[in-house]
């Protein structure tokens, strides 16, 4: 018998990943004040940054749940060296949309995996995206169209919805983009852990 596993997130998208890959697991979202913990991290490199929040999470749900494999997963936005989180009204997402277009940005997604108080294991992947220099008349449509994303998504878009009408160039792995490097935790779970997941 494996572990019963738990995702440490409410996110629609980590949760639909997990799911079409054929995991069985429940998720039970971590309240944590990532804002406090960006705060006291902030000189680190956002790779580290996305990995100690992506811990943080797995460890706040571990601790409920000593005997689980608890995942937890976070995602950065860097550009220009400045680092982004949800928005939390329109006209902030707004604000952040016209910051970013033009311009090119990172997002940095990290996984982790902790049992009890134990990391088992970590990874990170960075993608490069670029947005279209569009005007405020397409930003306001957007912004109608995308509903509850602008609020819900780190840069104020879902890659898979309507947010890729703000692109002109995408470099990177299309699970990293949605919010988890999926290949390198799937292989884990298969090769590391020995788990069948079809």
């Amino acid at each position: 018998m494996h572990p019963d596993v738990i995702l440490a997130s409410k996110s629609a998208a980590r949760i639909a990943m997990l799911q079409s890959a054929g995991l069985n697991f429940q998720s039970i979202p971590a309240n944590l004040d990532e804002t406090a913990i960006i705060k006291t991290q902030q000189n680190e490199p956002p790779e580290s940054l996305a990995l100690t929040l992506a811990q943080e999470k797995a460890l706040y749900i571990a601790q409920q749940n000593p005997n689980a494999l608890v995942i937890g997963s976070d995602q950065i936005l860097v550009c220009n060296g400045q680092i982004f989180e949800k928005a939390s009204n329109e006209n902030a997402a707004r604000e952040k949309l016209q910051t970013l277009r033009g311009k090119t940005h990172q997002l940095i997604s990290a996984v982790a995996i902790v049992k009890g108080s134990d990391s088992l294991w970590q990874t990170t992947d960075t993608a490069e995206l670029t947005m279209r220099s569009f005007d405020d008349a397409f930003l306001d449509r957007y912004l109608k169209a995308a509903g509850e994303d602008i609020l819900t998504c780190v840069g104020g878009y879902a890659l898979e919805k309507s947010g890729i009408t703000l692109f002109s160039d995408i470099k990177g792995n299309y699970h990293t983009i949605l919010g988890m490097p999926l290949l390198p935790l799937l292989t884990y779970l298969q090769d590391g852990q020995g788990m069948e997941l079809l």
